[in-house]
């Protein structure tokens, strides 16, 4: 046996080798059999595809249901979501109600359902005339929880109707009023279910503002959810979008420092706000319904203080006036809410209290530069003057009128008399807001950018 070569590998015995070319029966046998079962040989296969071809037969496809199919009518989509909108915020309601247990025909479950009722048109900003004269004033809390419902339910019924992302502004003005129709048709049996027990509320005033309360909140929903609020932001100038902006935040911002304020006071004056609940001997379960109704106007309460550190103050019946500089109020509801009401002007350090809006508006307009910088990729000291100042003075008229809506929202009668008039005036409140807020927007931009000017600024070596 000679030696294998280096450049030859050894070879392996692997039996008796078969004739190449040679096929393997076995294989084929069965690759024959196969073609059989799936319906003849490779071949006839062929034949028979050009023989369908010739005669236009097509291959069948499932059947596919078409998007359309799969879209909800709108004004059944609109109703449902309008039925749960409603639901959603009457349950809180008329169990705060049920709680509260004030005597009379609220003792009962009809009558605290009735009462629930009254409470959640109330809400909506639907007067109820009582023996005591109107009462007017909106518990905000409802008002905002049926808010933020209606607002789901405008993308909810986008999205049933298959207007998400890649709707018109036809049907985004569609789903706001059908929305509407349904939560209108709702307020108006609302005031039909009061019943002679109730307070008489016109079921055509009802139906119509909460037709209207629905359709401003639903269209709200919309808007951005069928994308075309995403289409008309990049159309608009600049300094508006960043103004609009700016106001907002910097009016966000002193309603927390309202909130505060009226917390911290309720707070100091807790003894007597449970001297309150207590007189109503309603047991337990009577103070927390009390106390959840108090709740219901803490928004108010907010709105309340934010004008309060603006400077104009707002009244608790006519001819009353409460503000930083001045305090008089007569005799007062026994409501637990008015227990932190201060009992006389604010001096010393108190009075720095009128710069807590500045303050609010300065801190917006800080904002405003971080966030221009941010977008820009630079550092702020590249932001234009022009266009930075432009938006900080407008933030104060943006604010100032967010500010005087909520003033003419938060107040209301709250009978006849003396409770006739509650809450800050609009006017005062959004003009005062709106001057106090641009000088803080315009002195927190000016001071923010030329604070990153000057740290950034390179120091030269002598």
């Amino acid at each position: 046996m000679s030696p294998a070569r280096p450049d030859q590998p050894d070879r392996v015995d692997a039996g008796p080798s078969r004739p190449s070319g040679a096929p393997d029966a076995g294989r084929r046998a069965e690759r024959d059999r196969e073609s059989g079962r799936r319906g003849g040989s490779p071949e006839r296969r062929a034949d028979r595809e050009r023989d369908l071809g010739r005669r236009g037969a097509r291959p069948r496809v499932p059947r596919q249901r078409s998007l359309s199919a799969r879209r909800a009518p709108l004004p059944v989509a609109a109703a449902v979501a309008a039925g749960w909108a409603a639901l959603v915020s009457y349950l809180p309601v008329a169990a705060a109600m049920s709680l509260g247990r004030f005597g009379g025909p609220v003792t009962t479950p009809d009558g605290a359902l009735r009462a629930g009722l009254a409470a959640w048109l109330l809400g909506h900003g639907v007067p109820l005339p009582t023996s005591a004269g109107p009462v007017g004033l909106v518990p905000l809390a409802v008002s905002v929880l049926a808010g933020w419902r209606l607002l789901r339910a405008g993308v909810h019924v986008t999205r049933a109707i298959g207007a998400r992302h890649r709707g018109t502004v036809r049907q985004a003005l569609a789903v706001g009023p059908a929305v509407g129709i349904g939560y209108g048709v709702l307020g108006a049996l609302a005031a039909l279910g009061l019943g002679q027990a109730g307070p008489a509320v016109s079921p055509v005033r009802a139906g119509l503002t909460l037709a209207v309360f629905g359709t401003v909140a639903a269209l709200l929903g919309a808007l951005p959810a069928t994308g075309v609020l995403g289409g008309w932001l990049p159309r608009t100038p600049p300094v508006l979008r960043d103004g609009l902006r700016t106001g907002a935040v910097a009016a966000l911002l002193l309603l927390g420092a309202g909130a505060g304020a009226a917390g911290l006071a309720v707070a100091t004056g807790g003894g007597e706000a449970g001297d309150m609940i207590g007189a109503y001997r309603t047991g337990v379960a009577g103070q927390a319904g009390i106390t959840l109704l108090s709740l219901a106007y803490a928004p108010n309460a907010s709105v309340w203080a934010a004008s309060y550190l603006l400077g104009p103050g707002f009244a608790v019946g006519a001819g009353t006036v409460v503000r930083v500089t001045e305090v008089t109020v007569g005799g007062l509801p026994a409501v637990p809410l008015l227990a932190g009401l201060p009992t006389g002007p604010v001096g010393g350090l108190g009075a720095f209290l009128l710069a807590v809006p500045v303050l609010a508006g300065a801190a917006a307009g800080t904002l405003l530069v971080r966030r221009l910088a941010r977008a820009s990729g630079r550092d702020a000291a590249g932001l234009a003057w022009g266009p930075l100042l432009a938006a900080a003075a407008v933030a104060g008229p943006a604010g100032g009128v967010l500010l005087g809506l909520l003033a003419l929202a938060a107040g209301g009668p709250l009978g006849g008399g003396r409770l006739t008039r509650i809450g800050p005036d609009a006017w005062q409140t959004g003009a005062v807001a709106a001057a106090v807020l641009a000088l803080g927007a315009l002195l927190g931009a000016a001071l923010t950018r030329t604070f990153y000017v000057a740290r950034r600024r390179p120091r030269v070596r002598r």
